[in-house]
């Protein structure tokens, strides 16, 4: 074969330090933009991009030039620079060390879209800690 292809479409997901409510819904819509922009650059297109002041939820296209683990390392570093250089919180930012990700299949990207689009009514009804809990049960990393 000439030609290598490949789609791969992943959820990730990672909280602020220590879970605060950081992001609060006056920043939000930037911080959403600098991780968009910092996705382009990567060649990582973002479909989608939400969540809720102590978390956030991606959905995007992963370039197969680049590992996973970078993407997500410069995509949080970025934002949490871009956040204190701006002064856009009245603490240091960061965010909590590690992340998830899922690959999402073809099939089920409307459903995964649909569910970022609704973290805050998603929410309204479930702490983050429990559907992250949740996540991590239905992608075995946990026993039921």
């Amino acid at each position: 074969m000439s030609h290598s292809f490949s789609r791969i479409w992943v959820h990730a997901i990672w909280a602020t330090k220590e879970r605060a409510l950081a992001i609060k819904p006056e920043i939000e819509m930037e911080v959403y933009s600098v991780m968009q922009n910092q996705l382009a650059a990567l060649e990582s297109p973002a479909k989608i991009i939400n969540g809720m002041p102590d978390h956030v939820h991606m959905l995007f296209l992963l370039n197969p030039k680049h590992a996973l683990m970078n993407v997500v390392k410069q995509v949080k570093g970025s934002c949490s620079e871009h956040i204190n250089r701006n002064n856009l919180t009245s603490k240091r930012f960061s965010w909590q060390t590690g992340y998830s990700a899922y690959s999402v299949s073809e099939s089920a990207l409307q459903r995964v879209y649909n569910y970022i689009l609704r973290q805050k009514q998603h929410h309204q009804n479930k702490l983050f800690e429990d559907e992250y809990n949740e996540f991590l049960r239905k992608h075995g990393f946990f026993p039921d």
